[in-house]
């Protein structure tokens, strides 16, 4: 997959396809949705297809005060788009000068003059253009006028309810793992560096490779089982702690993992590490011999639930 950056038009042979735009932050069932249409519509006619995205998004650059929100980065965003099957993506910068475009000229600017598209897809509630403006009413009368047909997804609806991001993460939030993996169709993952803790973990031979969560929306505090993905692309079973360690001073928020029956060291390399189950909430406990003994459990409670 060919990624466009800082502007850059595609070339040739990315020009005249379908393109796929939104957010997609999470790239979830919803947005799958969008995207596959996309690539449907271009194999059948022997054309690429094309994801459109934001980088920041938007709520981000208009709302910086705002908590973390980020269900995905956009390193995972690219490798999610890849595995739907896209020819390529274009990142497109979202920032004042953006901001202000009307609709007409952003659909004129970014995708005509960029992409050339014969077809658009996007879900229903799409907005666009300066103070949101366009939607998708306004992509079908732009293109009509510009030689692209468009195509509107009303949401995909999974156990009762529309798929979105603000479910994902309220599930997240709640500490329901397992929703916000059906919802995604894979585990929530935060991924980032290896940096160094306190090394309390080696003391107890239960080493940990401790992130930050960084822009991540934050879930539940406790500990989960979890998938990791090593530097090398392998995945390993683990337990993690996220949250604030309350036995230990001053309060740090930290996502530990523990990854079982790997040895080695990770400090500055980038792992991924995904939430499959909620385990329990995170506790104060009597000492380092008890912190020991719980974590094993975890461990046996997290390898039963990774099956």
């Amino acid at each position: 997959m060919e990624v466009m950056r800082d502007g850059a038009g595609a070339p040739p042979a990315l020009r005249g396809g379908a393109v796929a735009i939104g957010n997609f932050d999470g790239v979830h069932l919803g947005h799958q949705a969008v995207i596959g249409a996309a690539v449907r519509w271009a194999r059948a006619r022997g054309a690429p297809a094309i994801v459109a995205t934001f980088e920041p998004h938007p709520s981000r650059h208009f709302r910086p005060e705002a908590p973390p929100f980020q269900l995905t980065s956009l390193a995972q965003k690219l490798r999610h788009f890849a595995g739907l099957g896209v020819d390529g993506a274009m990142v497109i910068p979202f920032d004042a000068a953006l901001a202000g475009l009307s609709a007409e000229a952003f659909v004129d600017r970014w995708l005509v003059g960029r992409l050339a598209p014969r077809h658009l897809v996007t879900g229903a509630d799409f907005g666009f253009g300066h103070r949101r403006s366009g939607n998708a009413a306004t992509l079908a009368a732009l293109g009509a006028s510009r030689g692209f047909s468009t195509e509107a997804l009303a949401p995909v609806e999974a156990e009762g309810a529309p798929v979105s991001s603000t479910r994902v993460r309220e599930a997240l939030a709640r500490g329901d793992a397992g929703l916000a993996t059906r919802l995604l169709t894979r585990p929530f993952a935060i991924e980032g560096p290896v940096i160094h803790g306190d090394k309390r973990g080696r003391t107890i031979g239960v080493p940990t490779a401790n992130m930050e969560a960084g822009a991540y929306a934050r879930p539940r505090y406790g500990v989960y089982a979890v998938r990791v993905r090593l530097p090398a692309g392998e995945s390993r079973p683990g337990v993690a702690n996220f949250g604030i360690r309350p036995m230990f001073e001053p309060p740090r928020e930290l996502l530990e993992t523990w990854i079982l029956d790997w040895e080695g060291d990770l400090y500055g390399q980038s792992l991924e590490v995904g939430l499959v189950a909620f385990l329990r909430e995170e506790r104060r406990l009597d000492g380092l011999e008890a912190l020991k003994r719980q974590i094993l459990a975890d461990a046996e409670a997290a390898r039963a639930a990774l099956g």
